[in-house]
């Protein structure tokens, strides 16, 4: 079902990223100039930890995850969910453990947990967290 985007920039640019990665790989230049524009000169460690969260969560997911086009206003649930672990790992990572181990039909996913933690932390590290 899907679910209106955040007016937050952090999280649009979030799923911005995301989606030009889904769609065109994971060294999509629309995404890095994204991430360039948003960040300035500390934008590699952010870029770098979306790339590796995306491989991270296509290599281990047992189920597709659905990315909506870039231009899309409206987020996937998928999106959300996203949106949502990378917003309580920093506060309650049970609670993101569960949500992420759902999104991608496995039963436990720490190691791409653990990177979803240290997106999360780039963005809040930046001036951009993304709150649940």
């Amino acid at each position: 079902m899907p679910v209106k985007q955040s007016d937050d920039p952090g999280a649009r640019l979030l799923i911005f990223g995301m989606r030009q990665m889904g769609a065109h790989g994971l060294g999509d230049a629309c995404a890095a100039h994204a991430f360039v524009m948003a960040f300035g000169k500390d934008f590699r460690r952010p870029l770098i930890l979306l790339r590796a969260l995306m491989q991270e969560m296509s290599e281990s997911s047992e189920r597709p995850i659905q990315i909506a086009p870039w231009c899309c206003p409206r987020m996937t649930a998928n999106e959300a969910t996203v949106l949502a672990v990378l917003g309580r790992v920093r506060g309650n990572r049970e609670a993101a453990a569960l949500l992420l181990s759902d999104l991608l039909g496995v039963r436990e996913a720490e190691g791409v947990l653990a990177t979803a933690h240290a997106l999360s932390q780039a963005f809040a590290d930046l001036a951009l967290p993304l709150e649940p």
